[in-house]
């Protein structure tokens, strides 16, 4: 090709008119982009903002004209109009960009979603870069349900539950994985998975029983643990299911390094309850003694810090509420979360006794599931958990409390995440993301419509894992300390 043509070429790349309006919605406050918020015309158009807050605007008929968008999303507004109209007019010109602020309402600042593709879609159309490197084995995943995360081998690694594909609507159901450094950059950007994948490069199961092939393979109470040599192991308690209520097995696996896999290791017993390791458990020493403090959203499970005794069922305490006293013992089932706001709704203890059921906006908040973490910043222990029963989402509100001690009581609690009819569950507090000396931390959740009121799901989000901020010296946490 000769150097004239290649002029001519490059000439006409560059006279081609852009196609895309630039409408970036940001943070009134802090100028930053918000994702997840959706801006819908009055022929019911909508288009939701991807991570860097940006929507590439491309309905030819309306470029150039003055429209009217809702806007619409969880925890940011913008003011009524006279009418009782939440939007704005804008006029969407090809190759400009149009800036919405929204006031940030709930006191958690939302940061990107973390799974899926197309995180950065709008941005790319408009001719941005993607903040992020995606990396080697991105992965290929549309959805992602709840993670666990653990530091192994000096790098993290990553668990989810279901995990749908972009390929067909049934997705991988036996766990999938990732890896990644132990130290991560700032990540309000996001967080650059490598993948476990097959050949497709899709994410590939991390426990396969391929002689038990019915139900799905969910893992949690994710744990390292000394071996008899001193050698780290990695463990988890997996559950095999038909569905959400037939549990087919459950038991104790032990990943392989060799193939990347969890290994079951000891099968338990279908009515054995709480005897291994759940929820998002840590270490916590105690009277000169190394416990693995077990349950979701509070520890109420207990068991020596060593590969033999997680192993073993017969080495599990149960923190307990027995005759009117909370106590670690053997024979009985812990008191949990759920347990004990029964037994407050029952008056059958009272709510200034309750342990796992503070108190928030002037009635008891029923919690579901979270994490407890040692907070380096207010040298207490901070809970975050969701609502189970909330308002205005029944799984989607989430609360802040704090402790002298993992087991409480956590007495009052601040909503610091909210969403309309959408679920937030399973939330969990990364200490690893502690920024500011524990003033700033770091949380993440599953977004859905399931288990909620919603009519409809949001495009790119739906059932995927969304990273929140929450600065814990916020004055609307101060009343909690009084």
């Amino acid at each position: 090709m000769t150097a004239v043509a290649l002029l001519l070429m490059s000439s006409s790349v560059a006279a081609e008119p852009p196609k895309f309006a630039e409408v970036r919605v940001v943070d009134a406050d802090t100028k930053r982009g918000v994702p997840l918020v959706e801006l819908i015309t009055v022929s019911h158009v909508r288009s939701v903002t991807d991570n860097a807050g940006r929507v590439a605007f491309d309905d030819p008929e309306l470029l150039g004209r003055e429209v009217f968008l809702s806007v619409k999303s969880h925890g940011y507004e913008v003011p009524k109009d006279g009418f009782g109209f939440r939007g704005v007019k804008v006029t969407p010109t090809p190759g400009k960009v149009v800036e919405i602020a929204v006031k940030r309402t709930m006191i958690a600042e939302r940061l990107c979603r973390l799974t899926g593709e197309g995180r950065y879609r709008d941005t790319l159309l408009l001719g941005h870069k993607s903040p992020i490197d995606y990396g080697p084995n991105p992965g290929r995943v549309a959805g992602q349900d709840s993670v666990q995360v653990v530091e192994y081998k000096n790098e993290l690694r990553w668990f989810w539950g279901d995990t749908s594909r972009m390929n067909y609507p049934l997705g991988m159901f036996r766990t999938a994985g990732a890896k990644t450094a132990r130290k991560l950059p700032d990540p309000a950007a996001g967080i650059a998975f490598d993948y476990f994948t097959d050949k497709a490069g899709f994410a590939r199961a991390m426990m396969l029983l391929a002689e038990r092939p019915e139900g799905v393979i969910w893992i949690d109470g994710v744990c390292v643990v000394p071996d008899e040599k001193g050698k780290e192991t990695l463990v988890a308690h997996y559950s095999r299911r038909k569905g959400l209520a037939e549990q087919l097995e459950h038991g104790l696996a032990v990943y392989d390094d060799a193939t990347d896999t969890f290994v079951p290791k000891v099968e338990l017993t279908k009515g054995e309850t709480w005897r291994f390791p759940s929820g998002h458990p840590f270490a916590f020493e105690e009277d000169g003694k190394k416990w693995l403090l077990c349950g979701d959203p509070a520890p109420v499970v207990r068991v020596p810090a060593t590969l033999t005794a997680v192993l073993d069922p017969k080495q599990y305490e149960a923190f307990a509420r027995v005759k009117a006293e909370w106590r670690w013992q053997t024979e009985l089932p812990p008191t949990d979360a759920m347990a004990e706001a029964e037994l407050v709704r029952t008056k059958a203890i009272r709510a200034e006794d309750a342990r796992f059921t503070p108190t928030g906006d002037g009635a008891a908040v029923t919690l579901h599931r979270g994490t407890v973490r040692w907070n380096a910043y207010r040298k207490r222990w901070v809970l975050i958990a969701t609502q189970q029963g909330g308002k205005p989402s029944h799984l989607g509100e989430v609360w802040y409390a704090e402790a002298d001690h993992p087991t409480g009581p956590f007495r009052a609690a601040v909503k610091v995440l909210t969403h309309d009819r959408m679920s937030f569950y399973n939330p969990v507090h990364h200490p690893f993301l502690d920024a500011d000396g524990g003033r700033t931390i770091h949380f993440e959740g599953t977004y859905t419509a399931d288990f909620s009121s919603a009519k409809e799901k949001t495009p790119r989000y739906e059932y995927n894992q969304m990273l929140y901020r929450l600065d814990v010296d916020a004055p609307q946490l101060k009343a909690i300390r009084k």
